[in-house]
């Protein structure tokens, strides 16, 4: 059974509205999922090079990097205007951890980035360290991803309740 709708006297809460949005629809949920994509897709190119020690996957790897690193940055830019312009989203915790935990994870996706790029062959420094930062960012992508998902069904920031 579903529920009745509300009545005229009970009102919907004041939506949390993003300022980083086009005709309405916020910019920052709209711009991280490629970025997201990359990063996981990266943990699945630094494991099948070390199954198979192929060069492509570490050639893969590196564009991945690239990819969810400067991704992640251009995401995080629509993220920061909500987070410091709307009052009622810096006034959330959980919007406080969801940026400080999304810079640690972009810290280490620009590092693992930077490392492939500056190697003469991208699979050199691979192994530990690549594949250890590779998980550590992915971790750091799912807390991240669970304290936005509160962010959005718990407290209804960016979401249209109208």
């Amino acid at each position: 059974m579903s529920a009745a709708p509300p009545s005229p006297q009970t009102a919907l809460p004041e939506p949390i509205r993003s300022r980083a949005a086009i005709a309405g629809h916020p910019l920052h949920p709209m711009l991280i999922h490629f970025p997201v994509a990359a990063l996981i897709g990266l943990v699945g190119t630094d494991a099948a090079w070390w199954w198979t020690q192929d060069p492509f996957w570490a050639r893969a790897g590196l564009w991945l990097a690239g990819v969810g690193a400067a991704g992640g940055w251009t995401a995080s830019v629509a993220g920061l205007i909500d987070l410091l312009t709307v009052k009622r989203i810096r006034r959330l915790v959980t919007a406080w951890g969801h940026a400080i935990v999304a810079v640690m994870m972009l810290s280490l996706a620009s590092l693992n980035w930077a490392l492939r790029w500056r190697a003469e062959d991208p699979a050199q420094w691979l192994w530990p360290w690549g594949a250890g930062i590779t998980l550590f960012t992915a971790g750091f992508i799912a807390l991240a991803a669970y304290l936005g998902g509160r962010l959005v069904y718990e407290k209804g920031v960016a979401v249209d309740l109208t």
